[in-house]
């Protein structure tokens, strides 16, 4: 039964009919004009989940861009508002492996659509919230539709493409996720500042709701990924090369975040830098990020996503390694370049990896690829701030250029790994 969207048979099929037919003008006129529709949905389905992925990280990082005028206006504190980031990363870090296995026979067309509508409405109850203690479960809530819906949109656009275009799809709707990082956190700062968090929340809400109109109407139905069976997912977690480039998400992420949480009390304490200043480095690291990802989706069906990986995770190391040149807001800024054009990268190229190695088995593993970038997040935070209280910020970028020549290492021993996919 269709829902006035394209059928399946429609979008699978490719008009086999006419090529069993002659070769007549009719024929391959028509064949043509198959064809053309059929790529031009395609992109409209590849924009419509790159729009999903930027209103779902639009959403995760508008709680840091209001944090000031939560806390006020909840009557908490700084620290206290900000462990809704940590309830956040909680939620899509257990949830997203959980999650995938109730959802995997689902139909993405509903289920994307659905989790999207479960975003917006959570957002706009966000808002409607008159307590700390009254929001920080409805956040927790909100964003299991994050853990249910970034993954499996990976998943999805990964089963519908040709493996030859795969890893180009799959980075491709992850630039929603850099372009999020551009505009997302300093939109929602400045709306924050301006009319309230409230407001943003309600902002979030109403692009979201867009987003699932958009998902629902161009999305086909019938794209069903086969649904994982316990024998499945204890191939996944057993399987070394596989767990291994999961891992190398989470120790990326970790030598990351080491330093990047700390960003702004860094270029504060060791720079002298102004607030304008610090938001100038921070806005060229995600316009650099953005780029990163943009070029990476441009040549990874080329160089591989093993290659690709392992070349934007040691972008990073490199500004890793130069970072105590960095005396100046000016150095800073350029020691940043390689760094953010690996950041946003590593990991679309990461999503192309797992899908291409194991396509039987890629809702499991983009699920867990979730799991490990915001387990990451936390290792990395937590040993920046256990470093700044017990020798201050100096140590950090030394901590983190160690995970991340541990995940170079981990990258490279895992492509050397011949991966047999499972029936």
């Amino acid at each position: 039964m269709s829902d006035g969207g394209p059928s399946s048979d429609e979008y699978v099929g490719r008009s086999s009919e006419g090529m069993r037919a002659g070769p007549s003008t009719e024929l391959a006129t028509g064949l043509g004009a198959a064809r053309r529709s059929a790529r031009g949905r395609d992109a409209s389905v590849r924009w419509s989940l790159m729009f999903g992925n930027f209103v779902i990280g639009c959403g995760v990082m508008c709680v840091a861009g209001t944090l000031n005028d939560m806390a006020g206006s909840l009557n908490v504190s700084v620290a206290l508002a900000g462990q809704l980031i940590t309830i956040a990363a909680a939620t899509m870090c257990f949830g997203a492996p959980l999650l995938a296995g109730w959802v995997a026979g689902f139909d993405r067309r509903r289920l994307l659509a659905l989790s999207l509508i479960w975003y917006a409405a959570g957002h706009a109850i966000s808002a409607l919230m008159p307590s700390y203690a009254a929001l920080w479960p409805v956040r927790a809530i909100t964003m299991l539709a994050a853990a249910v819906f970034t993954p499996q949109a990976a998943a999805a656009i990964g089963f519908m493409t040709p493996p030859e275009h795969r890893g180009r799809a799959i980075t491709f709707i992850f630039l929603g996720w850099s372009v999020a990082s551009v505009l997302g956190l300093p939109l929602s700062q400045w709306i924050g500042e301006t009319y309230g968090w409230r407001s943003a929340f309600l902002v979030i809400a109403a692009l979201g709701a867009l987003a699932a109109v958009w998902v629902y109407a161009v999305m086909p139905d019938g794209v069903r990924p086969a649904a994982l069976s316990l024998r499945a997912w204890k191939q996944v977690l057993t399987h070394p090369a596989l767990m291994a480039m999961v891992m190398v998400t989470a120790l990326f992420g970790a030598g990351q975040f080491t330093l990047f949480s700390y960003f702004a009390p860094y270029y504060r304490l060791t720079l002298n830098a102004s607030t304008e200043q610090i938001t100038a480095l921070l806005a060229c690291f995600g316009v650099f990020g953005l780029i990163g990802n943009i070029a990476l989706s441009r040549m990874i069906d080329r160089v591989g996503p093993s290659t690709a990986v392992t070349f934007t995770t040691g972008l990073i190391a490199v500004s890793m390694l130069l970072w105590p040149l960095g005396t100046s807001v000016l150095s800073v800024g350029v020691i940043l370049i390689p760094w953010a054009l690996g950041c946003f990268s590593s990991n679309s190229g990461q999503q192309a990896r797992l899908s291409l190695a194991a396509p039987a088995l890629a809702p499991a593993l983009m699920a867990l690829n979730t799991s490990a970038i915001y387990l990451g997040q936390a290792a990395g935070a937590a040993s920046g701030g256990w470093l700044i209280a017990h020798g201050g910020y100096g140590p950090l970028n030394w901590v983190g250029l160690a995970w991340i020549i541990a995940a170079i290492a981990l990258s490279l021993w895992a492509g050397r790994q011949k991966i047999v996919a499972p029936a």
